[in-house]
């Protein structure tokens, strides 16, 4: 999905994500780094876990090691990201990218030790913060308009609520033992978090939506 541009103000916290997930990126591509390094303490997984590296519940966040998987998860981020810091602050909006993070890989974890059966399979990237991220903003603007699949122009809240369609299905999909390897169960992780923080700071937010909407542009 694609948001429409928002108004001129500094956007460091989207910025510093960026950032972080490109350097992330580029160090599992280092030949100096071995990839045995990166799956360790950059993937996240129920045997992980087990060995008490509890960081990877959010260093996976910032973990890619495909380009394309990194690219939809910027131009994503990059088109909500900034509506969201200047509706929330940067120092919420940080806390809501890594609570949204964490909880969806605690997700993904439970989904496939539980769901799936696959307690071994591991997951990376940004998608489950990102979806905590898409559906904060589909509720905060309802109405806005925003391109599904780059391609569909929808009301922001329809967009949003086909995409967690379309992840329970893949997951219960994969529960049957077919579906694509993707992290239905992290992507729903992360959009419930965005459903519980809206629900119990929608007053707030609306307040701050009406004095943004307000700003000189």
């Amino acid at each position: 999905m694609e948001a429409p541009a928002t108004r001129s103000r500094p956007i460091t916290v989207v910025n510093t994500l960026v950032v972080a997930n490109l350097l992330v990126f580029f160090l599992w591509w280092l030949p100096e780094v071995p990839v045995e390094a990166m799956a360790g303490h950059f993937l996240v997984s129920w045997p992980h876990l087990a060995d008490g590296r509890i960081w990877v519940l959010l260093t996976s966040v910032f973990s890619h090691n495909m380009l394309f998987h990194l690219a939809i998860n910027l131009i994503v981020l990059l088109s909500f990201g900034p509506p969201m810091e200047m509706l929330m602050g940067a120092r919420r909006f940080l806390a809501f990218y890594l609570t949204a993070g964490l909880i969806a890989s605690l997700a993904h974890v439970g989904v496939s030790a539980l769901l799936i059966g696959r307690p071994e399979q591991p997951a990376l990237g940004a998608s489950g913060a990102i979806a905590g991220i898409l559906v904060l903003f589909a509720f905060s603007f309802p109405k806005a308009k925003v391109l599904l699949f780059f391609l569909i122009p929808l009301p922001a809240i329809v967009a949003a609520l086909i995409f967690i369609a379309i992840d329970i299905w893949g997951l219960i999909a994969q529960i049957e033992g077919a579906g694509l390897p993707i992290g239905h169960g992290a992507h729903l992780g992360g959009a419930l978090t965005g459903l519980v923080y809206f629900l119990f700071r929608w007053s707030r937010l609306r307040e701050r939506r009406k004095r943004m909407e307000g700003m000189p542009g």
